[in-house]
Parts: C-alpha cells; structure tokens; sequence
C-alpha cells in the first residue's frame, strides 16, 4: 500500500505585473462630472481674466510693434520703436537713469528706516502701539491729498512750508520744485515719508514672529545686542526683507503721481525742470496721451515690463544663493 502524501492548502500568489490588463483611467464623462462643477466656477474668473489682462496685453504688444497715433489704423513697423528707444531717444535715456536713481535711493532708504523703526518700536507696550500707528498713518493716507500738501511745502511763494522755515533762519525764498537737482530728492523724501511705516508694520510682524528662546541663548552666550541682530534678526527676517524689497522696487518703478502733480504745469510739460523729474511712466503718459504716439507708449511700457521682471529674478536669485551659502 502507497502512502500518499498529501499537501497542504495552496496559496493565493499575487498577481505579477503581467497578469492581466492595466486598469482603465477614468472615461472623460467622468472626468466632467467629477471636475464639471469646479470648472463652471473658475469660467467667470477665467473670462474675466481674459477679457481684462490677457486681451489687453496682447493688444499691448501688437501696438508696441506698430505706429498707432489713435486716430488711424495701426501700420506694422516690426522692432523700430524698440529699436529707436535704446538708439535714439535721449528722454528715455534720461528717464531711465532718473528712474534708477529714485529706485535705488527711495528703496533702500525706506528699507532701512522701517527696519530701524521696527527694532524701535516693536514690543506690545501703549507707546510702541502709538508710535506704530503714527508712523504707519502716511501709508493708508490719499495719495493724491499727500502730494498737494508736498507741493505746498515746497511752493515758491512766501506762504509754502519751506520757504517760511527759511525765512525763519534768515533765508531768502527758493524755487525748489524749479531747481533741477532738488527734483529727485524731493520724490525720495516723498517715498520715504510714505513707504517706512508700512515697512516697518510688516519688519514688526516678522520680529515678533521669531522665538524669544533664540535671543535668550544668545543672551547667556554673551552676544551683544548688535550681534543678535546681524545673526539672529537678520536671517530669520530674511522672507519678510525680500517681500519688502521686491514690493517696493516695484512700486518704485511705477512711480507717477508725484510727478504728474507736483511738477505738471501745462499740457505740454511733463517731468519737471530739465527733465530733472521724468521717470518712465510719465515718459510714457507724455507719449501716448499728449503726443498721440500710442505704439511707441506701447513700446515703452514693455520695456518696463521687463526691466520690472528682470529686476525680480535677479533679486530672488541674489536671496537664494544667499540662503544657499549660509547653508
């Protein structure tokens, strides 16, 4: 007699990845139905945004390759204005290096004055509150409203601001808005007076963010104070600083008002004494909307386009390979 042995209970195997057909991926119908509802509630954004961004944009950069006077139709001149810009334009030169100066000097001084208030003013006491509050009163304040008292301060005549503090130490009065080199200065000290409190708001809020166990460990380890800022404040603020630089910088770009009001006289004068106050935009307003040349106003709004865009990237990319190196 055999004896059989007898096996025990097969297993399961699990099947290999070639054991039958891939899974189907959703049929479209439900895709939409699933997606359908999400879809039909961004189309008004989406239209909007469209018909308010994307169409003017592009409507933008077919002017800026045309010469367009508003009147008759576009005629296709390809990159001449472009061209005629960078060649042979010495206001947009003059435009350009005057917009530079504001940038660098109103940013960086703003920067440094918010920066210097919120260390300052920082704690949760009555006074900090206050003194917050005063300082950041400018920022919330009418632009155009703001700027008439500034030309006020600044008017020739005996009853402006300033030339009644000169006329007090024994001064004469002074056409300040009339002289060429005050012109930048002016539209600095406008944009420092206005931006610091906002930039300090936000430096406060970043302060007060980092873990007071930081400045306490660096306290027994005997830091100064000068010290804690330079490795501790600094660093940790850094997300906050590149919000604010990268905000103002573009904001400084962009700067009009001030020099539309303060220095506008007539029709035909934009940009004050000498084109000592002329800054891209209102070079671009005095193109376009006094001249009628639109596709060259076009042209030049590209270009600030991209100098804004180009000024970004390197920022960023400046932050990064600094957070890079400290690592």
């Amino acid at each position: 007699m055999t004896l059989k042995q007898t096996a025990g209970p097969e297993r399961a195997e699990a099947p290999g990845p070639d054991a039958g057909p891939a899974p189907r991926r959703g049929r479209p119908s439900h895709r939409l139905q699933r997606y359908g509802p999400a879809y039909a509630m961004l189309l008004p954004f989406a239209l909007l945004f469209t018909v308010f961004l994307i169409y003017p944009l592009g409507r933008s950069f077919y002017y800026s390759l045309t010469d367009f006077n508003g009147i008759k139709a576009p005629e296709f001149v390809g990159f001449d204005n472009f061209t005629e810009l960078f060649r042979g334009d010495d206001r947009f030169h003059k435009a350009i290096w005057n917009t530079l100066k504001y940038v660098v000097f109103s940013v960086v001084l703003t920067i440094a004055l918010g920066l210097v208030l919120a260390v300052a003013f920082k704690t949760t006491s009555m006074r900090d509150r206050l003194m917050r509050t005063i300082l950041f009163l400018p920022s919330v304040s009418a632009g155009v409203g703001v700027i008439l008292v500034w030309r006020w301060i600044f008017m020739v005549d005996s009853w402006g601001l300033g030339n009644t503090v000169v006329r007090f130490f024994g001064g004469e009065n002074r056409a300040w808005l009339a002289e060429p080199a005050v012109s930048i200065p002016v539209l600095v000290a406008m944009a420092v007076w206005g931006g610091a409190g906002y930039a300090m708001v936000l430096f406060v809020a970043g302060i007060n963010a980092i873990p007071d166990e930081l400045y306490e460990q660096a306290s027994i380890d005997g830091a100064s104070k000068g010290r804690q800022f330079w490795h501790i404040t600094l660093p940790l603020l850094r997300p906050v600083l590149v919000f604010v630089i990268i905000t103002s910088t573009i904001g400084a770009f962009q700067i009009f008002e001030p020099v539309y009001l303060l220095w506008r006289r007539s029709a035909s004068i934009v940009g004050g004494p000498l084109d000592s106050a002329l800054t891209i935009v209102p070079y671009l307003y005095d193109m376009g909307f006094n001249r009628f040349q639109l596709g060259y106003a076009s042209a030049i709004a590209w270009v600030l386009f991209l100098i804004i865009f180009l000024v970004t990237l390197v920022q960023l990319r400046v932050t990064k390979t600094f957070k890079e190196f400290e690592k």
